[in-house]
């Protein structure tokens, strides 16, 4: 039998919108195969339907040749169908063994018999390597951590075909290689796998072959050997997408942020932040370079009011703002696009104008006298909907409803639009497709060359290579290194990253 899966001409519609448009996907046994496409065609409401947690409106699904009805994801795991979900569907406060045979628990003398259970675990753990201690508790595991036992819930039931759910997106670049190899070991056994991405560094890598959707429609099936990242791009896109962000000289003048000896510890009370120095200055981009968990997060609750920091100063256009509470700093001039744009960025359960004037609307003219002026807030809410590309059915559908990139770019021009002297970017454009990245570059350079500072925070290398005027080393909390872009490489940042000393690197200017 060449294909383990069938999807033919699958059509899913929801209100007002057509997310599938006839689409085949067929994945041979054995294969890594990608379902490429930008933020918002389709790619996850595909595999959901796979999955049975949506029911297509017209097309048939075969498995191993035999159509099949797939009405909910139990149905999905007795076809040796798993999925692994871009958010993790774990219970931080259970432990690894607990979430794995959630809703599956082996039972002896009618007791959940855990023992069994983390044996069982530990075997197929050590099969595939993906050591993960059965006895940890999710909320005490790394991001790259859960996502293993996320694959192991599937393995746990049995799967044999794996969907992965942009499975990079939250992984720092060494998990990234981690889970590679995970992948390969995977189809040793015996696996297949469906991977959905916009990343063409990794399916150029991994892949077999590449399906690629655009706007809900299937524009084809190719042979990674016969296809090239930038070519990939255009499919995808429709257009030619430039990768090298274009951008003049930058022309910094005065300093706008200035940080001195600050000191900020994290949620454990341990110094996150250590003596920092940092100074951002009007028309340049800083970006801050470092493995995650090195402070960076730290910093930016620090700057935007978020966390309190222990001692130092943190200084805007000359103004003391260290003890500003988040809205003061935000009408002091700072644009924050944060790092978990669920979590701080959006209120995903309300629409998306009301989210739009989340920063602006206690003032005129989205409300008068305390009462809100809705009229106000959905001609705000179309113009940057219009501007900044956001693709949504209307500016009343909830936030949840969007997708990542299209809930980004409503964040970006939210922030943009209330014209701030320093434009804080933290992962702008973590889980985009390149379409939507280079968007957001481009926007980020404009406001430098108007004349604002960015401080831009991103763990992809290749990003702040690209955009970044400066860029600070950030290690143990502290900045170590600022180097040049233009006379550096991506393997010696890395060194000063892993806390190289600058003199062994030869490749630091002033601090």
């Amino acid at each position: 039998m060449e294909y383990v899966i069938e999807m033919l001409n699958i059509r899913k519609e929801f209100p007002g919108i057509v997310a599938n448009d006839n689409i085949t996907l067929q994945l041979k046994k054995g294969e890594i195969h990608a379902l490429l496409g930008e933020n918002g065609a389709g790619k996850s409401t595909l595999m959901n339907v796979l999955f049975g947690l949506y029911q297509p409106e017209k097309g048939e699904i075969r498995v191993n040749g035999k159509k099949v009805n797939i009405t909910n994801p139990n149905i999905a795991n007795d076809l040796g169908i798993g999925m692994v979900h871009q958010h993790f569907m774990l219970v931080d406060t259970l432990t690894v063994t607990e979430n794995i045979i959630l809703g599956k628990e082996p039972t002896k003398l009618g007791h959940v018999n855990l023992k069994d259970a983390s044996k069982e675990i530990k075997k197929i753990s050590e099969q595939y390597g993906l050591s993960v201690d059965p006895n940890a508790k999710i909320a005490d595991i790394s991001v790259g951590m859960q996502q293993r036992v996320e694959i192991l819930k599937t393995l746990y039931r049995g799967a044999d075909i794996l969907i992965f759910d942009e499975p990079t997106a939250v992984l720092t670049p060494q998990e990234i290689l981690e889970l590679i190899a995970i992948m390969k070991r995977l189809i040793a056994e015996g696996k297949s796998i469906i991977l959905i991405t916009h990343k063409l560094k990794e399916i150029m890598e991994v892949c077999d072959r590449v399906t690629v959707i655009r706007k809900g429609q299937g524009i084809g099936t190719v042979d990674v050997a016969e296809t090239n990242e930038n070519e990939l791009a255009s499919l995808m896109v429709g257009r030619e997408v430039v990768f090298k962000t274009e951008k003049i000289e930058s022309k910094p003048k005065q300093p706008v942020l200035t940080i001195e000896n600050l000191t900020v510890k994290d949620a454990r009370h341990v110094k996150a932040v250590n003596g920092l120095n940092l100074t951002v200055r009007a028309g340049e981009i800083i970006g801050i370079a470092g493995v995650d968990g090195n402070g960076q997060s730290e910093l930016i609750e620090a700057i935007t009011g978020l966390r309190k920091s222990e001692s130092g100063t943190i200084k805007l256009n000359d103004k003391d703002i260290t003890k500003f509470p988040p809205r003061k700093v935000t009408e002091s001039g700072v644009g924050h696009i944060p790092q978990d744009r669920h979590k701080h960025g959006l209120v995903l359960d309300f629409p998306m104008s009301e989210n739009i004037v989340l920063q602006t609307y206690y003032k005129k003219p989205y409300s008068k006298f305390g009462i809100l002026d809705f009229k106000a807030i959905t001609k705000k809410a179309k113009e940057i909907i219009a501007e900044y590309d956001v693709r949504t059915p209307s500016e009343s559908t909830l936030a949840r409803a969007l997708s990542g990139g299209n809930q980004q770019k409503a964040i970006i021009g939210r922030e943009i639009d209330r014209n701030p002297d320093l434009l804080i970017a933290a992962q702008p454009t973590r889980g985009l497709d390149v379409g939507a990245i280079e968007f957001i570059h481009k926007r980020l350079i404009e406001q430098r060359d108007q004349g604002k500072a960015v401080l831009l925070v991103s763990f992809e290398l290749d990003e702040i290579m690209n955009v970044s005027d400066r860029i600070a080393v950030m290690y143990e909390g502290q900045i170590v290194a600022v180097v040049d872009p233009k006379e550096t490489t991506e393997q010696g940042l890395g060194l000063l990253m892993a806390g190289s000393k600058k003199k062994e690197t030869g490749e630091v200017n002033h601090v």
